[in-house]
């Protein structure tokens, strides 16, 4: 029953062979790499309007100035990322590109800065998404949470474990309404402007107070939050082996298709905010103010919030491609389970995927689903990458010097001049609000990074086998085994084990542990009378424990041993036919057999018994 179910949410497993069907051309790649910047359009300008509309400030008329600061970072950083997708063909992004360039330690950073990025942006498009939904529909208010994890695990959880390209079957419709949505409601709304009397820009929208130390600040602040309209353009460097032949060009174009398209919306849409002056709403997201005025809250009102809400969900996804590649290549390296580095049945890396669902989900739950309090810890691990990314770049040029470098290094160090200037403006800016737990969390994930290495290389060195091992293994004399078979009392269980004993050593005990005295004696003449010719050894237990005289029983053959070199625990254990009967049995052997195996000298092993009913 499990089997079918899973089959039918997972689907078949994948064939190594089949890995090239899962190739994804850029139009689809578009869908799936570019969700989560396209869809900053629904939160982006609006957080900056957020901190720059402070009752009794006339802060407002430094929007245009933070708007054309964040779209010079987007067009550097388009540039730069095209250029690592171009330099590094095997994925990994900032992190390869800083491994590879800049040593271990700020290639750790990167992945630690990714890392927190790519689970905020999946609490963040989540949250965004519903906000979305609920500005549509307010008496949904009280259910976003529940609405935000069922999204979570039920849509983007289970739809990227059935494989990238089905993922991207799912999720390309919906971004592209969603272009077509924002395209249309921008050229309408554009329209309008200038075929009506009213002002081209408000004039409350450009009146600003001078520029004092505490309005810097604000503006800073601003400008932090708006940051995030650039997060998710690295994706597509992350992910270049996805892409179908010649991969590293497709990435590249993708890059810039994705960058241009953002730029085109982020423009309209922030110069429409300007035109009518919108002012945050605690019950209505900015999007939704700006639809409902353009379309009048005629239908195509409720298909721009239908397609904002998929999109901003499906934002989400981007961090599903994105971080299950970048932990692979980090648990090749050693410093990442290796688990995280298999792929699974579809041929996606699903450890990783199903990491990343529980962590997101456990952020959305702490923060309740606030956008506002998740964003603030949005942009610094992003542009903490970011830099570091535009640093390795120039350490590349510099060393290979190909045709143009001087250019291509010219354009990366403006980019690490300026997402290195967002990293402190956030830091500063954001620090009590939230940006001190990225600056926290990146130490934490780069001493486990490191720790997971050191394990690894540990393990390595003590597991390591000389060529002289077997010789020198081989002249000793044979080795001795004292073999231990638990029992709670003589079955066919029992004498199955028995069997299994008698046949890898001649020197067998079995043990029983009794609570009561006379049972002990019943089990006693029991076994006298079965005679299966192996000495049962009874203890008695007055505080009824069962597991812990096995524990001291063995303790003690420990210290005693001289004339045997191993000790085996054999476990006798019958296996029900239904997986519900498990639940009407004790786990005694399988504590057991957990808390043995901890142990160095004793062997543990599991005897099996099927029931047939």
């Amino acid at each position: 029953m499990f089997r079918l179910i899973h089959r039918l949410l997972i689907g078949r497993p994948l064939h190594n062979r089949e890995m090239v069907h899962e190739k994804l051309p850029k139009w689809k790649a578009l869908s799936i790499f570019s969700s989560d910047p396209l869809s900053s359009v629904g939160y982006g300008p609006e957080q900056i309007v957020i901190v720059l509309a402070v009752p009794g400030l006339l802060a407002y008329g430094y929007f245009p100035y933070v708007f054309a600061a964040i779209f010079a970072i987007l067009v550097i950083v388009s540039i730069s990322y095209a250029q690592v997708a171009k330099a590094n063909p095997g994925g990994g992004g900032s992190y390869a590109v800083g491994m590879r360039n800049l040593g271990e330690t700020p290639a750790l950073l990167a992945a630690a800065a990714l890392f927190a990025d790519y689970l905020l942006t999946v609490s963040v498009s989540i949250s965004s998404g519903t906000d979305a939904l609920v500005s549509a529909f307010p008496a949904l208010v009280p259910h976003a949470i529940t609405i935000d994890l069922v999204v979570l695990f039920g849509l983007l959880m289970l739809v990227n474990l059935r494989g990238i390209r089905e993922s991207s079957n799912v999720f390309v419709i919906p971004t592209y309404a969603f272009v077509f949505g924002i395209f249309t409601l921008i050229a309408v709304g554009v329209y309008q402007v200038f075929t009506q009397t009213a002002p081209i820009i408000h004039p409350q929208s450009i009146a600003t107070q001078p520029l004092d130390w505490a309005m810097l600040f604000l503006v800073l602040r601003a400008f932090s939050s708006g940051c995030a309209s650039v997060t998710g353009v690295e994706a597509v460097s992350n992910g270049v082996p996805a892409f179908r032949a010649p991969e590293a060009r497709n990435a590249a174009l993708t890059t810039y298709y994705m960058a241009t398209i953002l730029g085109i919306m982020f423009t309209g849409i922030s110069f429409l905010i300007m035109h009518y002056h919108f002012l945050p709403l605690a019950t209505e997201t900015m999007l939704s103010q700006l639809a409902s005025v353009v379309f009048n809250h005629n239908w195509f009102y409720y298909f721009i919030q239908l397609t904002t809400m998929l999109v901003l969900y499906l934002a989400a996804n981007t961090s599903y491609n994105g971080l299950p590649p970048l932990l692979s290549i980090l648990a090749r390296d050693g410093y990442m389970p290796r688990y995280l580095g298999i792929r699974g049945e579809r041929l996606g890396f699903s450890n990783g995927i199903v990491l990343l669902s529980i962590v997101a989900g456990l952020l959305i739950v702490i923060f309740n689903g606030s956008v506002e309090s998740l964003i603030n810890l949005y942009a610094l691990g992003v542009y903490t990458a970011f830099t570091i990314s535009q640093t390795g770049m120039i350490v590349h040029w510099r060393r290979e010097r190909g045709p143009n470098w001087i250019w291509r290094a010219g354009i990366n160090t403006i980019g690490a001049l300026l997402t290195g200037t967002v990293v402190i403006v956030v830091s500063v800016a954001k620090f009590t609000h939230g940006a001190w737990m990225v600056l926290v969390f990146v130490p934490v994930m780069i001493y486990i990074f490191r720790s997971i290495k050191e394990h690894y290389r540990n393990m390595a060195e003590q597991l390591s086998l000389p060529h002289e091992y077997f010789a020198e293994s081989f002249k000793r004399p044979k080795a001795e085994n004292l073999v231990v078979v638990p029992i709670a009392s003589p079955t066919r269980v029992v004498a199955e084990t028995l069997r299994y004993a008698k046949s890898i050593s001649n020197n067998v005990i079995a043990l029983h542990v009794t609570t009561d005295p006379e049972e002990g004696k019943m089990i006693e003449e029991k076994w006298n009378s079965w005679n299966p010719g192996i000495r049962l050894v009874t203890v008695y237990s007055p505080y009824r424990l069962v597991i812990q005289p096995v524990l001291n029983f063995i303790s003690e053959l420990e210290m005693q041993r001289f004339n045997y070199e191993y000790i085996t625990i054999v476990i006798p254990e019958f296996e029900t036919k239904k997986w519900w009967h498990r639940l009407l049995h004790g786990q005694t052997g399988w504590v057991l057999r957990t808390l043995l195996i901890l142990r160095e000298n004793v062997v543990v092993v599991t005897v099996p018994y099927h029931l047939k009913k």
